[in-house]
């Protein structure tokens, strides 16, 4: 059977609370498939990071 994977942050509940997990889909140049970037960034910089 497999394991469940729990994620843990070891930052305070009012920290976690300011920053957001995002995930981009982003294509490879070398390949041409898709890859998942992920970031625990800034509330404030959401829109940045999807600008990119």
């Amino acid at each position: 059977m497999a394991k469940k994977s729990v994620a843990k942050f070891s930052a305070d509940k009012a920290s976690n609370k300011k920053s957001v997990k995002c995930i981009r889909m982003v294509r490879s140049d070398r390949s041409g498939s898709y890859l998942f970037q992920e970031e625990m960034i800034p509330t404030d910089e959401v829109k940045e990071f999807f600008n990119k």
